[in-house]
């Protein structure tokens, strides 16, 4: 874990949109990150639409999955590319709209205001202001994110909130067992095992004609068993 100054400088932070089935909003997510950031990676999950192209096309630099592997497989593909660059935050954020790229800015601004040990990964945090969050997503959301930070022995308000930004002294923790949804929680559990900070960045809730790709069943068992793994680790807890 590093404790260097911070030198913060903007331009070596890049983007990273995993993609699938997103041939309606790619486009328009694309472009409003490039008035941004000046590197954006797409990594398309084998969507069978035009995903691929759309990106492309707005501005993205693009990685296809021949198959769909889940979102946690898409970032780890971004990552692993990212890190071979001279960039020393990824910025993740979905591209279905429901993130908005206007609010980049803030991660930047609290990246360049860190002081101390290093923040590993920025949080996006939508607890703050949930009048648009479905009740379901909000229960549930508060749920996960009590049992995340008791994991990881730091407050995360929003544990479930997939607009972060992470530290490339991170990334090399985060290829783990998790390619689905749960990679997500897993990456917090990995960077707070590795004692770093994970700090809170507020961000808009907008949810709108998305439809959620999350199988409340399927990825509830994942999120369970990723808990039952860490929670061997810290018994305690």
């Amino acid at each position: 874990m590093s404790t260097a100054p911070n030198r913060f400088n903007p331009s070596k932070v890049a983007a990273l949109i995993p993609a699938y089935r997103e041939a309606a909003h790619i486009g328009e997510v694309v472009q409003r990150v490039c008035e941004q950031l000046g590197t954006v990676l797409v990594i398309d999950d084998g969507s069978p639409d035009a995903t691929a192209d759309c990106a492309r096309q707005a501005g993205a630099e693009v990685i296809i999955h021949p198959e769909n592997s889940g979102k946690g497989a898409a970032i780890k593909t971004g990552l692993r590319a990212l890190l071979e660059r001279e960039f020393d935050y990824v910025l993740i954020l979905d591209a279905d709209g429901q993130h908005l790229p206007g609010e980049i800015g803030r991660f930047l601004s609290a990246a360049a205001s860190d002081s101390g040990d290093l923040c590993g990964i920025w949080v996006g945090n939508r607890m703050h202001e949930t009048d648009g969050m479905p009740r379901v997503r909000l229960y549930t959301n508060r749920f996960m994110s009590w049992m995340i930070s008791r994991l990881c022995r730091q407050s995360i308000p929003d544990s479930q909130c997939g607009f972060r930004m992470i530290h490339r002294e991170v990334i090399p923790h985060l290829f783990c067992e998790s390619n689905s949804y749960d990679y997500e929680s897993e990456m917090l559990l990995i960077a707070s095992q590795n004692g770093y900070r994970i700090g809170n960045v507020p961000v808009t809730t907008v949810y709108a004609d998305e439809t959620s790709k999350i199988k409340p069943i399927r990825d509830g068992l994942r999120f369970w068993k990723l808990l039952n793994r860490y929670r061997k680790k810290r018994p305690n807890v």
